[in-house]
């Protein structure tokens, strides 16, 4: 188990310990993200900016493998995206149970 705060929220996540430095990596992204869209006052709610991260990450995602399609690697970045995916689903699925 590991614990993180994004946008000042404890979150328990489970993880295999040779994934934390990776997990680690994306909360501080997605942290630094959604309080880039916070600070900016256009989007009130932590779920909105949740989404809204989440689109303008894929959006970044999307537009690095079109811009670079032979230097992208998306088997491993889908890998990567996939291992996040259920980091973040078990810590939301924890956090579930806690509320």
């Amino acid at each position: 188990m590991l614990d993180v705060s994004i946008l000042g929220r404890e979150y328990r996540v489970a993880c295999k310990e040779s994934e934390r430095a990776e997990l680690m990596q994306a909360v501080q992204y997605l942290d630094r993200r959604m309080r880039e869209i916070r600070e900016a006052g256009k989007i009130a709610g932590t779920e909105r900016i949740a989404v809204m991260a989440a689109l303008n990450i894929a959006h970044e995602l999307l537009s690095a493998k079109g811009g670079a399609q032979e230097s992208f690697d998306s088997s491993g970045t889908k890998r990567r995206i996939s291992a996040m995916q259920s980091a973040i689903d078990r810590a939301m699925a924890e956090q579930d149970k806690l509320m």
